[in-house]
């Protein structure tokens, strides 16, 4: 066996053992999730009905080729008007750190990682930033916050 495939198997069976992915069996593809998705009704190639059934076929793989799980805005409308409540939301996030553990996140997301772990926060606090704080009245930040115990893998122990 291949080592991608490999890697899309054991993806497989992890996702389907989260929470949300021991719901997805209850899903029968109504079509609730996709129609009531602000960000389909925008970009029609994002469509939580066939991320659903791309995950129950075992094709996390090619989402993550073709990108659309970057394009879910964790409003969770697909959730809440699910009548078998499967969490999609929920099975995209999931993904996301996968691609994500993978390499495979978008460059944009890299480099936002990349900023969050060299200054702890998306961007770099500069002098000209606490210099318009400090008009404001709002206190001087820290060039730099300490957040690695936030970006400290809980699973690697494991």
């Amino acid at each position: 066996m291949s080592e991608s495939s490999e890697f899309a198997e054991d993806l497989h069976r992890k996702i389907l053992e989260t929470e949300a992915g021991r719901d997805l069996p209850r899903c029968f593809a109504c079509g609730t999730c996709s129609s009531g998705c602000p960000v389909h009704e925008q970009r029609p190639e994002f469509d939580p009905r066939k991320i659903i059934r791309s995950v129950l076929m075992g094709l996390e793989s090619e989402l993550f080729d073709s990108g659309v799980i970057w394009l879910c805005s964790t409003c969770y409308t697909c959730l809440e008007r699910c009548p078998q409540e499967v969490g999609c939301a929920q099975i995209i996030t999931e993904l996301r750190n996968a691609a994500a553990a993978d390499g495979r996140a978008p460059e944009a997301f890299r480099m936002q990682m990349e900023a969050l772990r060299q200054f702890g926060r998306v961007y770099e606090i500069e002098d000209f930033d606490n210099r318009r704080r400090q008009k404001m009245g709002l206190a001087v930040l820290d060039s730099h916050a300490n957040i690695e115990p936030l970006l400290t893998d809980e699973r690697e122990g494991e």
